[in-house]
């Protein structure tokens, strides 16, 4: 209450922004990242932003099918609002779904968002948009709308939380899946970013909480802070994958995320095959062997947690391996020959890992 209301006896009326929300610095973010939105396009949106609903117009397809995931970040959140830095956390976002469209063959389309926050600071969502801007442009969709909400009293000031829901499409007799898998194809991995956006409850007790390692502070092992270690952007595969389906015989692919590889992988292996992966394909990158030495954790802990260096996975016909992994290498990605699949025995899981990494 101020002197003069002290003084007459009498208060103001209340106010939305009396109670914490800002509608001006909600307007004022809009301003700030709309032009990065506009970036974030494909030529079937309609309309622009601002409006109740996002259009988008659907080419010419013979029949498709729609397809849709959802998904947010996680608590990388919570290191990326300790260090301060919130424009690759968008990338992230976006990553985690687009990739899980992608395995069935849909090409992404477009993207909303949803980013609750303490208090608009139309400078630190724009930071945000700009990262789930970037995202877009890497995964080939539009950012076709979102929303920003503001909630006092609920979260701190500089607190936020991310979501967002991706469409994509597919053709009916295009879709992958278990289903076209058969014995005899090859498995192939793909190099992870780092650990994505997975695992980061471990990963943040052992490093910051039993370890007491500052997120400013240099690793020798790792060659850099460990809180721009822990920030790296998760890999976007899309049209890594797409481009690849439409060259070779894929049969699906995996995204590789919370439950690890063999958690994940067996969700696209059918009945009576097994995927036999071998360890001695890769090496982990050392963010996998610090967390572990640090915080001795164990071989099965680590990969059911992490990705442990493989983000994702293609199953593909044995005749398109050397062409498979030659078009990820021409495409900059990281790509080796996992193992195969084969007829299982009675009592096999459809995943079988074995031997160890080299020098891990």
């Amino acid at each position: 209450m101020s002197e003069n209301e002290a003084a007459s006896g009498e208060q103001t009326g209340a106010s939305y922004a009396a109670a914490g929300v800002d509608i001006a610095a909600g307007d004022r973010a809009v301003e700030l990242f709309a032009p990065l939105a506009k970036k974030a396009t494909r030529p079937e949106v309609r309309g622009g932003l601002g409006g109740f609903a996002g259009l988008f117009a659907l080419s010419e397809y013979r029949q498709p099918l729609l397809a849709a995931g959802s998904d947010g970040v996680g608590t990388k959140l919570a290191v990326a609002q300790a260090v301060g830095k919130h424009d690759t956390i968008g990338i992230d976002l976006v990553a985690m779904c687009v990739d899980d469209l992608v395995v069935c063959g849909a090409e992404p389309l477009f993207l909303q968002d949803y980013i609750a926050i303490g208090k608009v600071v139309p400078e630190h969502v724009a930071e945000i948009v700009s990262g789930i801007a970037e995202g877009c442009i890497q995964a080939g969709c539009a950012l076709l709308g979102g929303e920003t909400a503001e909630h006092p009293g609920l979260m701190a000031e500089g607190e936020y939380d991310v979501s967002a829901t991706a469409v994509g499409v597919v053709e009916a007799d295009e879709l992958l899946g278990p289903d076209r898998v058969r014995a005899g194809d090859v498995v192939i991995g793909m190099a992870s970013s780092g650990l994505h956006s997975n695992g980061y409850s471990l990963a943040r007790h052992v490093l910051l909480e039993r370890a007491g390692l500052p997120l400013d502070g240099y690793v020798e092992e790792l060659g850099r802070p460990l809180g721009e270690e822990l920030l790296e952007p998760t890999r976007i595969y899309a049209q890594d994958c797409l481009a690849l389906a439409a060259e070779c015989e894929v049969k699906t692919f995996c995204h590789v995320t919370g439950g690890g590889l063999a958690g994940n992988l067996s969700r696209v292996i059918p009945e009576n095959l097994t995927a036999r992966l071998g360890r001695g394909t890769w090496t982990p990158g050392q963010i996998f062997r610090t967390i572990q030495s640090l915080g001795q954790v164990s071989q099965e802990e680590m990969e059911k947690t992490f990705n442990m260096g493989v983000g994702m996975v293609a199953v593909v016909s044995a005749n398109d391996r050397d062409r498979a992994l030659a078009m990820l290498a021409a495409r900059h990605v990281p790509s080796w020959e996992l193992g195969t699949v084969t007829e299982s025995a009675d009592g096999e899981e459809r995943v079988e890992l074995t031997g160890s990494h080299p020098g891990y």
